[in-house]
């Protein structure tokens, strides 16, 4: 494609550039049209510093549309292979922004392979996004995480899946110490308001102590 001088002149940058240099070009790939982002951005997603990969690999939400099928070849790629954590947590994240189902299965994998709490907390939202009922196991697992910044995910991803086995595992958190816990509850519960057991449990939250909790269990 014919780029415009602005996005020759980032392609020049990114391929020559100082590290200061590149980490610049790469976040002003942000001003450019997302059919020139998505072509530096290719450029940038396999540099040798960890924190250009993690800029370009953050933006693929918005310009990875221009064409679906590489943007999940890349992101799987970082997925898997990239050796900085912050990058694979990244790819995790813009994979679920972007819908791409066929990923689930690496997603697991990397999650079942990983003891790092940051990549687990991406992919386990991006789990939730995707909807995928298959992952339900996982989010149990996530939700006894002994991370608390995890276990907030997992009450979040299980109340986007909508699986009704969730609520059995949901409704004893009415009465966890955590107000953040309680409050990321009633945001969870709402797809499962018709059951009577989670009627009650909203019913509660809406006298929570918290404000915050009681109001977002009122909406």
């Amino acid at each position: 494609m014919t780029m415009s001088p602005k996005a020759e002149a980032l392609r020049s940058r990114l391929e020559t550039g100082e590290l200061g240099d590149r980490l610049v070009a790469v976040n002003e790939v942000r001003e450019l049209p997302p059919e020139e982002g998505f072509e530096l951005l290719q450029v940038a997603i396999a540099d040798s510093n960890a924190r250009v990969r993690y800029s370009a690999v953050s933006q693929f939400d918005t310009v990875g549309t221009s064409d679906v099928t590489k943007t999940e070849a890349l992101l799987r790629d970082r997925l898997l292979n990239d050796g900085e954590m912050d990058v694979k947590a990244a790819a995790a994240d813009c994979l679920g922004a972007l819908q791409i189902t066929s990923a689930f299965e690496d997603l697991i994998k990397t999650y079942e392979g990983t003891s790092e709490w940051l990549l687990k907390l991406s992919i386990v939202a991006a789990l939730g996004v995707l909807g995928d009922r298959r992952c339900f196991e996982t989010l149990e697992k996530a939700l006894d995480s002994e991370t608390e910044l995890e276990r907030l995910a997992a009450i979040s991803a299980l109340g986007d899946l909508k699986d009704d086995r969730a609520v059995p595992l949901l409704l004893p958190l009415v009465t966890d110490e955590d107000w953040q816990v309680r409050y990321r509850l009633a945001q969870a519960l709402k797809p499962f308001a018709e059951n009577d057991g989670v009627k009650g449990a909203i019913a509660t939250l809406t006298e929570d102590p918290v404000p915050q909790v009681a109001a977002e269990a009122k909406v």
